[in-house]
Protein backbone atom coordinates (compact mmCIF):
# COMPACT_ATOMS: atom_id res chain seq x y z
CA UNK A 1 0.00 0.00 0.00
CA UNK A 2 2.81 2.40 0.92
CA UNK A 3 4.75 1.76 -2.29
CA UNK A 4 1.94 3.05 -4.49
CA UNK A 5 2.41 6.54 -3.02
CA UNK A 6 6.08 6.75 -3.93
CA UNK A 7 5.53 7.85 -7.55
CA UNK A 8 2.86 10.53 -6.77
CA UNK A 9 4.99 11.99 -3.95
CA UNK A 10 8.08 11.97 -6.17
CA UNK A 11 6.05 13.70 -8.89
CA UNK A 12 4.96 16.47 -6.50
CA UNK A 13 8.53 16.98 -5.32
CA UNK A 14 9.83 17.22 -8.89
CA UNK A 15 7.07 19.69 -9.77
CA UNK A 16 7.98 21.85 -6.77
CA UNK A 17 11.63 21.78 -7.77
CA UNK A 18 10.78 22.71 -11.35
CA UNK A 19 8.72 25.69 -10.18
CA UNK A 20 11.44 26.85 -7.80
CA UNK A 21 14.00 26.74 -10.60
CA UNK A 22 12.03 28.00 -13.62
CA UNK A 23 9.71 30.44 -11.76
CA UNK A 24 6.90 30.69 -14.36
CA UNK A 25 4.13 33.20 -13.65
CA UNK A 26 0.79 31.72 -12.65
CA UNK A 27 -0.95 33.57 -15.44
CA UNK A 28 -3.16 32.26 -18.24
CA UNK A 29 -1.72 34.88 -20.62
CA UNK A 30 1.85 33.63 -20.22
CA UNK A 31 3.26 31.38 -22.95
CA UNK A 32 5.88 30.28 -20.46
CA UNK A 33 3.19 29.02 -18.08
CA UNK A 34 1.46 26.93 -20.75
CA UNK A 35 4.73 25.32 -21.76
CA UNK A 36 5.50 24.70 -18.09
CA UNK A 37 2.15 22.91 -17.59
CA UNK A 38 2.83 20.66 -20.58
CA UNK A 39 6.30 19.91 -19.20
CA UNK A 40 4.75 19.02 -15.82
CA UNK A 41 2.40 16.55 -17.50
CA UNK A 42 5.26 14.99 -19.48
CA UNK A 43 7.32 14.60 -16.30
CA UNK A 44 4.37 13.03 -14.49
CA UNK A 45 3.87 10.47 -17.27
CA UNK A 46 7.55 9.52 -17.16
CA UNK A 47 7.65 9.19 -13.38
CA UNK A 48 4.40 7.21 -13.27
CA UNK A 49 5.06 5.15 -16.37
CA UNK A 50 5.11 1.79 -14.55
CA UNK A 51 1.76 2.43 -12.87
CA UNK A 52 0.25 3.48 -16.19
CA UNK A 53 1.74 0.49 -18.00
CA UNK A 54 0.34 -1.98 -15.46
CA UNK A 55 -3.15 -0.56 -15.88
CA UNK A 56 -3.03 -0.27 -19.66
CA UNK A 57 -1.24 -3.52 -20.54
CA UNK A 58 -1.46 -6.13 -17.81
CA UNK A 59 -4.86 -7.67 -17.15
CA UNK A 60 -6.25 -7.93 -13.67
CA UNK A 61 -8.44 -10.69 -12.29
CA UNK A 62 -11.52 -8.52 -12.50
CA UNK A 63 -12.18 -7.57 -16.10
CA UNK A 64 -14.32 -4.60 -15.15
CA UNK A 65 -11.48 -2.97 -13.23
CA UNK A 66 -9.20 -3.28 -16.24
CA UNK A 67 -11.66 -1.55 -18.55
CA UNK A 68 -12.36 1.15 -16.03
CA UNK A 69 -8.63 1.76 -15.44
CA UNK A 70 -7.90 1.89 -19.14
CA UNK A 71 -10.60 4.50 -19.70
CA UNK A 72 -9.21 6.58 -16.84
CA UNK A 73 -5.71 6.64 -18.29
CA UNK A 74 -6.97 7.32 -21.82
CA UNK A 75 -8.81 10.36 -20.49
CA UNK A 76 -5.65 11.46 -18.72
CA UNK A 77 -3.67 11.23 -21.96
CA UNK A 78 -6.26 13.48 -23.63
CA UNK A 79 -5.44 16.32 -21.22
CA UNK A 80 -2.13 17.43 -22.81
CA UNK A 81 -3.67 17.10 -26.28
CA UNK A 82 -6.59 19.31 -25.24
CA UNK A 83 -4.20 21.86 -23.68
CA UNK A 84 -2.07 21.95 -26.85
CA UNK A 85 -5.16 22.44 -29.06
CA UNK A 86 -6.51 25.20 -26.80
CA UNK A 87 -3.10 26.88 -26.79
CA UNK A 88 -2.90 26.74 -30.58
CA UNK A 89 -6.37 28.28 -30.95
CA UNK A 90 -5.37 31.01 -28.48
CA UNK A 91 -2.24 31.83 -30.48
CA UNK A 92 -4.19 32.03 -33.74
CA UNK A 93 -6.96 34.22 -32.29
CA UNK A 94 -4.32 36.56 -30.84
CA UNK A 95 -2.22 36.87 -33.98
CA UNK A 96 -1.89 39.88 -36.34
CA UNK A 97 -3.42 37.74 -39.08
CA UNK A 98 -6.87 38.18 -37.49
CA UNK A 99 -6.29 41.26 -35.31
CA UNK A 100 -4.23 43.60 -37.52
CA UNK A 101 -6.25 46.73 -36.65
CA UNK A 102 -5.73 46.14 -32.92
CA UNK A 103 -2.00 45.63 -33.33
CA UNK A 104 -1.47 48.86 -35.26
CA UNK A 105 -3.15 50.77 -32.39
CA UNK A 106 -0.74 49.54 -29.74
CA UNK A 107 1.40 52.63 -30.30
CA UNK A 108 0.07 56.17 -30.67
CA UNK A 109 2.36 58.10 -33.00
CA UNK A 110 2.45 61.88 -33.29
CA UNK A 111 4.17 63.98 -35.93
CA UNK A 112 6.86 66.15 -34.41
CA UNK A 113 8.85 69.22 -35.41
CA UNK A 114 12.56 68.42 -35.36
CA UNK A 115 13.94 71.91 -34.67
CA UNK A 116 11.36 72.56 -31.96
CA UNK A 117 11.43 69.17 -30.21
CA UNK A 118 15.16 68.44 -30.36
CA UNK A 119 17.25 71.35 -29.19
CA UNK A 120 20.88 71.81 -30.03
CA UNK A 121 23.00 69.96 -27.50
CA UNK A 122 26.35 71.16 -26.28
CA UNK A 123 29.13 68.85 -27.45
CA UNK A 124 30.18 68.10 -23.86
CA UNK A 125 26.75 66.49 -23.34
CA UNK A 126 26.97 64.12 -26.30
CA UNK A 127 27.37 60.44 -25.32
CA UNK A 128 30.42 59.13 -27.17
CA UNK A 129 30.44 55.54 -25.88
CA UNK A 130 28.41 52.53 -26.93
CA UNK A 131 27.76 49.60 -24.59
CA UNK A 132 30.79 47.67 -25.83
CA UNK A 133 33.19 50.58 -25.22
CA UNK A 134 31.62 51.22 -21.81
CA UNK A 135 32.15 47.56 -20.90
CA UNK A 136 35.83 47.71 -21.89
CA UNK A 137 36.40 50.81 -19.79
CA UNK A 138 34.64 49.25 -16.80
CA UNK A 139 36.75 46.10 -17.08
CA UNK A 140 39.93 48.19 -17.12
CA UNK A 141 38.83 50.15 -14.06
CA UNK A 142 37.92 46.95 -12.26
CA UNK A 143 41.35 45.53 -12.99
CA UNK A 144 42.92 48.41 -11.04
CA UNK A 145 40.86 47.71 -7.91
CA UNK A 146 43.20 45.27 -6.16
CA UNK A 147 40.89 44.81 -3.15
CA UNK A 148 37.91 43.83 -5.31
CA UNK A 149 39.13 42.20 -8.49
CA UNK A 150 39.87 38.95 -6.65
CA UNK A 151 36.30 38.65 -5.40
CA UNK A 152 34.03 40.42 -7.88
CA UNK A 153 33.54 40.94 -11.61
CA UNK A 154 31.72 43.50 -13.70
CA UNK A 155 28.28 42.24 -14.73
CA UNK A 156 26.65 42.52 -18.17
CA UNK A 157 23.77 44.70 -16.95
CA UNK A 158 24.89 47.93 -18.63
CA UNK A 159 21.94 50.28 -18.60
CA UNK A 160 21.97 53.81 -20.02
CA UNK A 161 20.17 56.31 -17.77
CA UNK A 162 20.13 60.03 -17.09
CA UNK A 163 21.74 60.72 -13.73
CA UNK A 164 21.42 64.35 -12.64
CA UNK A 165 20.80 65.28 -16.30
CA UNK A 166 23.92 63.51 -17.58
CA UNK A 167 23.89 60.38 -19.76
CA UNK A 168 25.65 57.54 -17.93
CA UNK A 169 25.75 53.76 -17.99
CA UNK A 170 25.51 51.92 -14.69
CA UNK A 171 26.15 48.29 -13.92
CA UNK A 172 26.46 46.32 -10.69
CA UNK A 173 29.32 44.05 -9.83
CA UNK A 174 28.77 40.31 -9.41
CA UNK A 175 30.46 37.57 -7.42
CA UNK A 176 33.46 35.97 -9.10
CA UNK A 177 32.13 32.43 -8.59
CA UNK A 178 30.02 30.29 -6.26
CA UNK A 179 32.74 30.06 -3.59
CA UNK A 180 33.16 33.84 -3.56
CA UNK A 181 29.39 34.23 -3.28
CA UNK A 182 29.41 31.94 -0.26
CA UNK A 183 32.20 33.89 1.47
CA UNK A 184 30.85 37.39 0.66
CA UNK A 185 27.07 36.94 0.70
CA UNK A 186 26.72 38.25 4.27
CA UNK A 187 27.87 41.73 3.20
CA UNK A 188 26.50 41.67 -0.36
CA UNK A 189 28.10 43.28 -3.42
CA UNK A 190 29.79 46.46 -2.11
CA UNK A 191 29.85 48.65 -5.26
CA UNK A 192 28.60 49.39 -8.76
CA UNK A 193 30.15 51.01 -11.82
CA UNK A 194 29.18 54.44 -13.16
CA UNK A 195 30.47 55.22 -16.68
CA UNK A 196 30.09 58.82 -17.88
CA UNK A 197 29.06 58.60 -21.54
CA UNK A 198 30.42 62.05 -22.39
CA UNK A 199 33.75 62.27 -20.56
CA UNK A 200 34.49 58.49 -20.60
CA UNK A 201 35.26 58.70 -16.88
CA UNK A 202 34.62 55.48 -14.93
CA UNK A 203 33.78 55.58 -11.22
CA UNK A 204 33.55 52.64 -8.88
CA UNK A 205 30.77 53.77 -6.55
CA UNK A 206 31.36 52.13 -3.19
CA UNK A 207 28.32 51.63 -1.00
CA UNK A 208 28.35 52.28 2.74
CA UNK A 209 29.45 49.47 5.04
CA UNK A 210 26.57 47.07 5.59
CA UNK A 211 24.72 48.54 2.61
CA UNK A 212 25.89 46.15 -0.09
CA UNK A 213 23.68 44.94 -2.95
CA UNK A 214 22.00 41.79 -1.60
CA UNK A 215 19.28 41.30 -4.22
CA UNK A 216 20.30 40.72 -7.82
CA UNK A 217 20.14 38.12 -10.63
CA UNK A 218 23.55 36.88 -9.40
CA UNK A 219 22.30 35.86 -5.97
CA UNK A 220 21.02 32.40 -5.08
CA UNK A 221 18.02 31.04 -3.22
CA UNK A 222 15.65 33.63 -1.72
CA UNK A 223 17.84 36.62 -2.53
CA UNK A 224 17.86 35.89 -6.25
CA UNK A 225 16.02 38.84 -7.81
CA UNK A 226 13.67 36.78 -9.98
CA UNK A 227 12.78 34.38 -7.16
CA UNK A 228 12.29 37.29 -4.74
CA UNK A 229 9.91 39.01 -7.16
CA UNK A 230 8.11 35.80 -8.20
CA UNK A 231 7.21 34.77 -4.67
CA UNK A 232 5.94 38.29 -3.92
CA UNK A 233 4.05 38.63 -7.24
CA UNK A 234 3.20 35.06 -8.38
CA UNK A 235 0.99 36.17 -11.31
CA UNK A 236 3.20 39.00 -12.63
CA UNK A 237 4.70 38.47 -16.10
CA UNK A 238 8.09 40.11 -15.57
CA UNK A 239 9.51 41.04 -18.96
CA UNK A 240 12.84 42.62 -18.02
CA UNK A 241 14.92 43.82 -15.10
CA UNK A 242 17.09 46.94 -15.41
CA UNK A 243 19.64 48.20 -12.93
CA UNK A 244 19.15 51.90 -12.16
CA UNK A 245 20.13 54.37 -9.46
CA UNK A 246 18.05 57.25 -8.16
CA UNK A 247 19.25 60.86 -8.02
CA UNK A 248 21.09 60.14 -4.76
CA UNK A 249 22.90 57.12 -6.18
CA UNK A 250 20.84 54.47 -4.37
CA UNK A 251 20.68 51.21 -6.42
CA UNK A 252 17.38 49.68 -7.56
CA UNK A 253 16.10 47.01 -9.90
CA UNK A 254 13.29 48.10 -12.22
CA UNK A 255 11.27 45.03 -13.23
CA UNK A 256 8.85 45.75 -16.08
CA UNK A 257 5.55 43.84 -15.84
CA UNK A 258 3.98 43.02 -19.18
CA UNK A 259 0.36 42.41 -20.08
CA UNK A 260 -1.42 40.96 -23.11
CA UNK A 261 -3.97 43.32 -24.64
CA UNK A 262 -5.10 41.34 -27.70
CA UNK A 263 -6.73 37.95 -27.21
CA UNK A 264 -5.01 35.44 -24.97
CA UNK A 265 -1.39 35.91 -25.99
CA UNK A 266 -1.18 38.95 -28.29
CA UNK A 267 -0.58 42.67 -28.01
CA UNK A 268 2.32 42.68 -25.56
CA UNK A 269 2.49 45.91 -23.58
CA UNK A 270 3.74 47.14 -20.19
CA UNK A 271 1.23 47.66 -17.40
CA UNK A 272 3.65 48.75 -14.67
CA UNK A 273 6.90 48.11 -12.83
CA UNK A 274 8.02 46.39 -9.66
CA UNK A 275 10.65 48.60 -8.05
CA UNK A 276 13.04 46.58 -5.87
CA UNK A 277 15.56 48.13 -3.50
CA UNK A 278 18.78 46.29 -4.40
CA UNK A 279 20.09 46.60 -0.83
CA UNK A 280 17.08 45.78 1.37
CA UNK A 281 14.86 43.89 -1.08
CA UNK A 282 11.91 46.20 -0.30
CA UNK A 283 9.57 46.26 -3.28
CA UNK A 284 6.58 48.20 -4.55
CA UNK A 285 4.41 47.98 -7.65
CA UNK A 286 3.65 51.08 -9.77
CA UNK A 287 1.27 51.41 -12.68
CA UNK A 288 2.83 52.98 -15.77
CA UNK A 289 1.19 56.34 -15.04
CA UNK A 290 2.63 56.41 -11.51
CA UNK A 291 6.24 55.45 -12.20
CA UNK A 292 8.69 57.77 -10.32
CA UNK A 293 10.25 60.47 -12.48
CA UNK A 294 13.82 59.31 -11.90
CA UNK A 295 13.12 55.87 -13.43
CA UNK A 296 14.28 55.89 -17.06
CA UNK A 297 13.59 52.40 -18.46
CA UNK A 298 10.02 51.04 -18.34
CA UNK A 299 9.63 50.03 -22.00
CA UNK A 300 12.58 48.17 -23.47
CA UNK A 301 13.78 49.20 -26.92
CA UNK A 302 12.91 45.90 -28.60
CA UNK A 303 9.26 46.22 -27.50
CA UNK A 304 9.01 49.81 -28.72
CA UNK A 305 10.54 48.90 -32.08
CA UNK A 306 8.17 45.92 -32.36
CA UNK A 307 5.13 48.09 -31.67
CA UNK A 308 6.22 50.72 -34.20
CA UNK A 309 6.67 48.03 -36.84
CA UNK A 310 3.10 46.87 -36.16
CA UNK A 311 1.96 50.46 -36.54
CA UNK A 312 3.93 50.99 -39.75
CA UNK A 313 3.05 47.73 -41.52
CA UNK A 314 -0.53 46.90 -40.49
CA UNK A 315 -2.31 50.17 -41.26
CA UNK A 316 -3.93 48.59 -44.32
CA UNK A 317 -4.31 45.06 -42.97
CA UNK A 318 -2.18 41.96 -42.63
CA UNK A 319 -2.60 40.80 -46.25
CA UNK A 320 -1.32 44.15 -47.53
CA UNK A 321 1.66 43.94 -45.15
CA UNK A 322 2.65 40.58 -46.65
CA UNK A 323 1.90 41.10 -50.34
CA UNK A 324 0.94 44.53 -51.69
CA UNK A 325 2.83 46.40 -48.95
CA UNK A 326 1.25 49.70 -49.96
CA UNK A 327 2.20 52.45 -47.50
CA UNK A 328 4.12 50.03 -45.28
CA UNK A 329 6.93 51.44 -43.16
CA UNK A 330 9.38 49.67 -40.88
CA UNK A 331 12.31 50.56 -38.67
CA UNK A 332 15.91 50.26 -39.86
CA UNK A 333 18.51 47.76 -38.72
CA UNK A 334 19.26 49.17 -35.28
CA UNK A 335 18.50 51.73 -32.61
CA UNK A 336 20.25 53.93 -30.09
CA UNK A 337 19.43 56.13 -27.12
CA UNK A 338 19.39 59.90 -26.75
CA UNK A 339 18.72 62.06 -23.68
CA UNK A 340 15.97 64.68 -23.89
CA UNK A 341 14.35 66.56 -21.00
CA UNK A 342 15.85 64.17 -18.43
CA UNK A 343 14.30 61.15 -20.16
CA UNK A 344 15.88 58.42 -22.26
CA UNK A 345 14.43 58.15 -25.76
CA UNK A 346 14.91 55.32 -28.23
CA UNK A 347 15.92 56.52 -31.68
CA UNK A 348 15.60 54.55 -34.91
CA UNK A 349 15.22 55.36 -38.57
CA UNK A 350 12.11 54.54 -40.61
CA UNK A 351 12.23 53.18 -44.15
CA UNK A 352 9.82 51.78 -46.72
CA UNK A 353 9.66 48.01 -47.00
CA UNK A 354 11.94 46.93 -49.82
CA UNK A 355 13.49 50.38 -50.19
CA UNK A 356 17.11 51.19 -50.95
CA UNK A 357 19.67 52.60 -48.49
CA UNK A 358 17.53 55.59 -47.50
CA UNK A 359 15.10 56.57 -44.79
CA UNK A 360 11.83 58.45 -45.07
CA UNK A 361 12.02 59.68 -41.47
CA UNK A 362 12.81 58.61 -37.94
CA UNK A 363 11.03 58.09 -34.64
CA UNK A 364 11.81 58.94 -31.04
CA UNK A 365 10.12 56.78 -28.40
CA UNK A 366 10.20 57.63 -24.70
CA UNK A 367 11.35 54.58 -22.75
CA UNK A 368 9.48 55.70 -19.62
CA UNK A 369 6.13 56.92 -21.01
CA UNK A 370 6.04 55.37 -24.53
CA UNK A 371 5.39 58.80 -26.05
CA UNK A 372 6.33 58.47 -29.73
CA UNK A 373 7.11 61.21 -32.25
CA UNK A 374 7.68 60.72 -35.96
CA UNK A 375 9.80 63.14 -38.01
CA UNK A 376 9.51 63.05 -41.79
CA UNK A 377 13.02 63.62 -43.09
CA UNK A 378 14.47 61.79 -46.07
CA UNK A 379 18.11 60.88 -46.13
CA UNK A 380 20.69 58.17 -45.62
CA UNK A 381 20.17 55.06 -43.51
CA UNK A 382 22.31 54.68 -40.44
CA UNK A 383 24.24 51.84 -42.09
CA UNK A 384 25.07 54.10 -45.04
CA UNK A 385 26.23 56.87 -42.70
CA UNK A 386 28.45 54.39 -40.87
CA UNK A 387 29.97 53.32 -44.19
CA UNK A 388 30.56 56.96 -45.18
CA UNK A 389 32.33 57.71 -41.90
CA UNK A 390 34.47 54.57 -42.17
CA UNK A 391 35.35 55.53 -45.73
CA UNK A 392 36.89 58.79 -44.50
CA UNK A 393 39.31 56.86 -42.29
CA UNK A 394 39.65 53.63 -44.28
CA UNK A 395 43.44 53.90 -44.13
CA UNK A 396 43.20 53.56 -40.36
CA UNK A 397 40.73 50.67 -40.36
CA UNK A 398 38.42 52.23 -37.76
CA UNK A 399 34.88 50.90 -37.30
CA UNK A 400 31.88 53.16 -36.68
CA UNK A 401 29.40 52.75 -33.85
CA UNK A 402 25.67 52.86 -34.55
CA UNK A 403 24.84 56.58 -34.73
CA UNK A 404 22.82 58.76 -32.40
CA UNK A 405 20.73 61.70 -33.56
CA UNK A 406 21.77 65.31 -32.96
CA UNK A 407 20.49 68.74 -33.85
CA UNK A 408 23.34 70.82 -35.27
CA UNK A 409 22.14 74.22 -36.52
CA UNK A 410 18.62 72.78 -36.91
CA UNK A 411 20.03 70.11 -39.21
CA UNK A 412 19.31 66.46 -38.32
CA UNK A 413 22.76 64.92 -37.94
CA UNK A 414 24.18 61.47 -37.31
CA UNK A 415 26.91 61.38 -34.68
CA UNK A 416 29.23 58.36 -34.60
CA UNK A 417 32.33 57.28 -32.72
CA UNK A 418 35.13 55.58 -34.65
CA UNK A 419 36.90 52.74 -32.82
CA UNK A 420 40.13 50.91 -33.45
CA UNK A 421 40.62 47.14 -33.41
CA UNK A 422 40.95 47.19 -29.60
CA UNK A 423 37.51 48.80 -29.28
CA UNK A 424 38.85 52.17 -28.13
CA UNK A 425 37.30 55.40 -29.43
CA UNK A 426 39.85 57.25 -31.57
CA UNK A 427 37.88 59.74 -33.66
CA UNK A 428 34.38 61.14 -34.08
CA UNK A 429 32.20 61.73 -37.12
CA UNK A 430 29.14 63.77 -38.03
CA UNK A 431 27.08 63.03 -41.12
CA UNK A 432 24.23 65.21 -42.39
CA UNK A 433 21.15 62.97 -42.73
CA UNK A 434 19.59 64.81 -45.70
CA UNK A 435 22.85 65.84 -47.42
CA UNK A 436 24.90 62.80 -46.54
CA UNK A 437 27.87 63.84 -48.67
CA UNK A 438 28.66 66.21 -45.76
CA UNK A 439 30.89 64.08 -43.53
CA UNK A 440 33.09 65.59 -40.83
CA UNK A 441 35.84 63.80 -38.88
CA UNK A 442 37.57 65.10 -35.77
CA UNK A 443 39.90 63.98 -33.00
CA UNK A 444 37.51 65.45 -30.43
CA UNK A 445 33.79 66.13 -30.45
CA UNK A 446 34.44 69.88 -30.43
CA UNK A 447 36.83 69.65 -33.38
CA UNK A 448 34.39 67.43 -35.27
CA UNK A 449 31.55 69.88 -34.71
CA UNK A 450 33.66 72.79 -35.93
CA UNK A 451 34.61 70.96 -39.13
CA UNK A 452 30.98 69.94 -39.63
CA UNK A 453 29.71 73.50 -39.33
CA UNK A 454 32.34 74.69 -41.79
CA UNK A 455 31.33 72.01 -44.30
CA UNK A 456 27.66 72.96 -43.95
CA UNK A 457 28.51 76.64 -44.47
CA UNK A 458 30.46 75.71 -47.60
CA UNK A 459 27.35 73.88 -48.85
CA UNK A 460 25.13 76.92 -48.35
CA UNK A 461 23.59 75.84 -45.02
CA UNK A 462 23.33 78.38 -42.22
CA UNK A 463 25.44 76.65 -39.57
CA UNK A 464 25.31 79.42 -36.96
CA UNK A 465 24.67 77.90 -33.51
CA UNK A 466 21.14 78.47 -32.22
CA UNK A 467 19.93 78.87 -28.68
CA UNK A 468 19.34 81.43 -25.95
CA UNK A 469 22.02 84.10 -26.24
CA UNK A 470 23.70 86.25 -23.61
CA UNK A 471 25.27 89.71 -23.87
CA UNK A 472 28.50 90.91 -22.33
CA UNK A 473 30.81 93.94 -22.44
CA UNK A 474 34.41 93.84 -21.34
CA UNK A 475 38.09 94.52 -22.00
CA UNK A 476 40.15 92.01 -23.98
CA UNK A 477 43.01 90.68 -21.83
CA UNK A 478 44.14 87.82 -24.07
CA UNK A 479 43.78 87.19 -27.82
CA UNK A 480 44.90 84.34 -30.08
CA UNK A 481 44.16 83.51 -33.72
CA UNK A 482 44.27 80.01 -35.24
CA UNK A 483 43.39 78.46 -38.60
CA UNK A 484 41.31 75.27 -38.63
CA UNK A 485 40.31 73.48 -41.85
CA UNK A 486 41.07 76.67 -43.81
CA UNK A 487 38.95 78.91 -41.55
CA UNK A 488 40.42 81.60 -39.28
CA UNK A 489 39.20 81.88 -35.69
CA UNK A 490 40.00 84.33 -32.91
CA UNK A 491 39.83 83.28 -29.28
CA UNK A 492 39.65 86.06 -26.70
CA UNK A 493 39.37 86.33 -22.92
CA UNK A 494 37.76 89.30 -21.20
CA UNK A 495 38.80 90.93 -17.98
CA UNK A 496 37.31 89.17 -14.95
CA UNK A 497 35.96 86.24 -17.01
CA UNK A 498 37.13 82.62 -17.29
CA UNK A 499 35.44 81.74 -20.60
CA UNK A 500 37.07 81.56 -23.99
CA UNK A 501 35.04 83.37 -26.66
CA UNK A 502 35.31 81.88 -30.17
CA UNK A 503 34.91 84.28 -33.08
CA UNK A 504 34.91 83.20 -36.75
CA UNK A 505 36.86 85.94 -38.52
CA UNK A 506 35.05 85.95 -41.88
CA UNK A 507 31.66 86.35 -40.16
CA UNK A 508 32.79 89.05 -37.73
CA UNK A 509 35.41 91.19 -39.51
CA UNK A 510 35.30 93.78 -36.73
CA UNK A 511 37.48 91.50 -34.63
CA UNK A 512 40.38 92.37 -36.98
CA UNK A 513 40.20 95.95 -35.65
CA UNK A 514 40.54 94.83 -32.03
CA UNK A 515 43.56 94.09 -29.91
CA UNK A 516 44.44 93.37 -26.28
CA UNK A 517 43.08 96.28 -24.24
CA UNK A 518 40.15 96.97 -26.59
CA UNK A 519 36.62 97.02 -25.16
CA UNK A 520 34.05 94.90 -26.98
CA UNK A 521 30.37 94.07 -26.71
CA UNK A 522 29.57 90.43 -27.43
CA UNK A 523 26.47 88.36 -28.03
CA UNK A 524 27.25 84.68 -27.46
CA UNK A 525 25.88 81.25 -26.68
CA UNK A 526 26.74 80.18 -23.13
CA UNK A 527 28.48 76.81 -22.86
CA UNK A 528 29.31 74.53 -19.95
CA UNK A 529 32.54 73.63 -21.74
CA UNK A 530 33.92 77.14 -21.20
CA UNK A 531 34.20 77.85 -24.94
CA UNK A 532 31.40 80.20 -26.01
CA UNK A 533 30.55 80.84 -29.68
CA UNK A 534 30.17 84.54 -30.45
CA UNK A 535 27.21 85.41 -32.68
CA UNK A 536 27.67 89.19 -32.79
CA UNK A 537 30.45 91.64 -31.91
CA UNK A 538 30.54 95.41 -31.69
Amino acid sequence: MKRKWISPILTLLVWAGMYYYYLPPLNIHSNESWIFVLAMIAIAIVLNFWTIAKTMIFRQRVEGEVVQGQKKWKLLFMVPIAIAVFYGIGVLMSSPILRASAYCKLLQVQTGDFAEDIHEVNYNQIPVLDSDSAARLAEREMGSMVDMVSQYEVSDYYNQINLNEKPVRVTPLKYGDLIKWFTNRSTGVPAYMNIDMTTQDVDLVRLADGKGIRYSPFEHFGRNLYRHVRFAYPTAMVRSSNFEVDDKGNPYWVCAVETKTIGLFGGTDIQGIILVDAITGAHEYYDVADVPQWVDKVYDASLLVEQYNYYGTLQNGWINSMFGQKGCLQTTEGYNYIALDDDVWVYTGVTSIGSDESIVGFVLMNSRTKETNYYQISGAKEISAMASAEGEVQHLGYKATFPILLNIADEPTYFLSLKDAAGLVKKYAMVNIEKYHIVAIGDSVAACEKVYRNLMSSSGIDATPHGEQSKLEGKIVRMKDIVSEGTSYYYIMLEGREELFEIEAKKHLDILKKDVGSTVQLEYLPSESGICVVTNIS
